[in-house]
Order: structure tokens, then C-alpha cells, then sequence
């Protein structure tokens, strides 16, 4: 932040106002008390035209007039304040000409002035300040070729992560448009669609890896973090405030989750099958369409599932699903619904 008083600069200003003008721009502004404004809003405390006309018994565009009066007269005395504005586009240049209102507001007045900043942006008119409008947060911009240099940048960002399907590291996504990462990251700022999520990696807003929605986002999420199996006592032990049994129930329901041991879990799009041990042999011999060994039999399900050998073995001499040829091989059972077009086949 630089050293600048900007409380100083603002009230210096005010002093050029009627009583009421004055008040009304403070209030607007936030500039009275600087109070934050209620969670989940941005920024400071802003009050309404509506409210303020009703405190002093007028319309709101009586207040919208008395407002608008104020401001032209603070207009013709902040030119003699050059500083403020070569601040804030120093600023503004650094971050690549654009910047997410509440970060600027934020980085320039540290908390405590940032009505105060908000206030002399306005005043000074120098920047263009563009109102958030999805898929675009409210941010600030030196000038419409920035502004728009940011918005293609965020739109191409989009693009990439939509074609990837996974999470990107800013310096990917910097440098699929020759971008440094500080820029990149000012650019994407100002999106409401490409976001960063807790471990800094960005992605889509309707991901459950960017945002979360109960229990079941943020199971898929650990595993996506691990990047390994987990048991269900594991994965509720891992996640705050969860219970072991509630954990369990939706690795049970929710597709993304193959049981592939004793309680132990994995994601399906790491290439595991769903469905029981039969079901991964049935899918073993669609693929390889031919008998197999013992062997290649088991070498194969032994990577899609955490069991014992003989659990397989076991699938494997269920005659309603399974054959055995003269050779030992295997291969679907003729009887099955599946269907063998073998011959010279022998029950298992």
C-alpha cells in the first residue's frame, strides 16, 4: 500500500460540502463509519438511497440529486490530488491493467481505508469500473482494451479446462496464452466460472473439486487428493465432523466409488470396474475376447481389486458363469447369459 493518507485526501474533500451533501456521500460511501458490511456481502457497509431519504423524510432521487450535486463540486478540487490517481494505475498496470474490485480495493486501502479508495476511484473517473455481470466479477480496468484483454484470457482459461477435464496450475494455464502467472492469476480474478480452490489449482465453479456440495464432493475430492484407495474408516477420519457411517453409505451409493477390497474404495475413473469379482472377470474376457489362463486371469482382477487369489478362484468355479477348456483355460460358460461361442469346453 503506498503512503498515502486517503482518509485525509477524502475528508479534505468533504470539507467543500453543505452539512446534508456531505453526509449523504459519507453514508453512500461507507465513508462515516467504514464499517465492514454483514457476512457474505462485499466489501464495506454502503447505504441506500432509500434509507438515507427516509432519515431525512425525502425521495430517493431527491438523495440521487443531492448525491449527484456533491460529487460534481469534489470533482473540480480532486485535480489537485495527482498522486492518488498515479497510485492506483501503477497498481492497476501491474496487475496487467485489470483487477477484481474487492482484491483492489483490498491491496490499496489494507482493510481499514477501503471505502475511502472506492471513493476517490469513483471521484477521479480516470479508470473504468465494470459491474459484475456473469460470467465476470465487478473489477476495475485502465481501459476497455484491457478490460477485454482479461475477459478473452478468462474465456480461453474456460475453454482449456473445459477440453482438459481436470484442475490446472496457473502456470499451465499462463502459459497456453504467453502470459506471466501474476497476470494470469490477475485475469482470473475477475472470473466467476474459472475459480482457484483450497489447494491452488484452478478449475470450473461447478466441478466438486473447485466447489464442494456435502458429503459426497468432499469424499471424491480426498481421493482425487491422495490420488490412492482408502478405506471407508479412513476417508470419515480424514474428513472433519463426518461419521464413519454416513462416509460408508455414500461411497455405497454414489457411482464414483468402487469397492475394490475389504471396505477399501477407489474412483471409478481411475479405471476400476464396477460390480463384483465375477463381474470384473466377465468384463476381462469381453475385452480379450479368448480363453485365458489361471494365470492372466488373475494377474489381471489382482489389479483392479484388493482380494485374496482364492476369492478368485472361487468366481472362477462358479459353473453358471465360467467354463474350463481341455487346456485349463477358461472362458465364459456356454449356459451363460453371456454365452460362449467356444467349443470344446469342461465345467470348472
Amino acid at each position: 500500500m503506498a503512503n498515502i493518507n486517503y482518509k485525509k485526501i477524502c475528508n479534505e474533500l468533504l470539507e467543500a460540502l453543505a452539512p446534508k451533501q456531505r453526509e449523504v456521500i459519507e453514508r453512500r460511501f461507507g465513508l462515516k463509519t467504514g464499517k465492514r458490511a454483514a457476512s457474505g456481502e462485499f466489501g464495506f457497509r454502503r447505504e441506500t438511497l432509500e434509507a438515507i431519504g427516509k432519515d431525512y423524510g425525502i425521495c430517493r432521487e431527491r438523495v440521487r440529486q443531492v448525491e449527484k450535486a456533491a460529487m460534481t463540486k469534489m470533482k473540480k478540487r480532486i485535480a489537485g490530488y495527482r498522486e492518488v490517481p498515479q497510485v492506483f494505475g501503477r497498481h492497476l498496470k501491474n496487475a496487467g491493467g485489470v483487477r477484481e474490485e474487492a482484491a483492489l480495493l483490498e491491496e490499496l486501502g489494507g482493510g481499514e481505508f477501503e471505502p475511502h479508495v472506492n471513493f476517490l476511484l469513483v471521484l477521479g473517473g480516470e479508470f473504468i469500473r465494470f459491474a459484475e455481470n456473469d460470467p465476470f466479477k465487478s473489477f476495475w480496468a485502465i481501459d476497455d482494451q484491457s478490460a477485454q484483454a482479461a475477459k478473452n484470457f478468462v474465456s480461453s482459461a474456460a475453454r482449456f479446462l473445459e477440453e482438459k477435464k481436470s484442475l490446472a496450475a496457473i502456470r499451465e494455464l499462463a502459459s497456453s496464452s504467453g502470459l506471466k502467472k501474476s497476470i494470469a492469476e490477475s485475469y482470473l480474478g475477475i472470473s466467476l466460472r474459472v475459480q482457484k480452490n483450497r489447494d491452488g489449482l484452478y478449475g470450473l465453479r461447478e466441478w466438486p473439486e473447485v466447489n464442494p456440495k456435502g458429503i459426497k464432493d468432499k469424499i471424491y475430492l480426498l481421493f482425487r487428493k491422495t490420488g490412492n484407495p482408502l478405506h471407508f474408516t479412513e476417508v470419515a477420519r480424514q474428513i472433519e465432523g463426518s461419521l464413519v457411517q454416513t462416509v460408508h453409505n455414500e461411497l455405497i451409493r454414489d457411482r464414483r466409488f468402487v469397492l475394490i477390497g475389504r471396505g477399501k474404495y477407489a474412483l471409478k475413473d481411475w479405471g476400476y470396474v464396477a460390480g463384483d469379482v465375477k463381474d470384473v472377470i466377465l468384463k476381462i474376457f469381453g475385452e480379450e475376447n479368448r480363453p485365458l489362463t489361471r494365470r492372466e486371469i488373475l494377474d489381471r482382477v489382482m489389479k483392479q481389486r484388493q482380494i485374496k487369489e482364492n476369492t478368485v478362484l472361487m468366481n472362477l468355479s462358479n459353473k453358471k458363469y465360467f467354463s474350463r477348456d481341455n487346456e485349463g483355460r477358461y472362458w465364459r460358460a456356454a449356459d451363460s447369459e453371456f454365452g460362449s461361442p467356444r467349443a470344446n469346453v469342461q465345467e470348472a
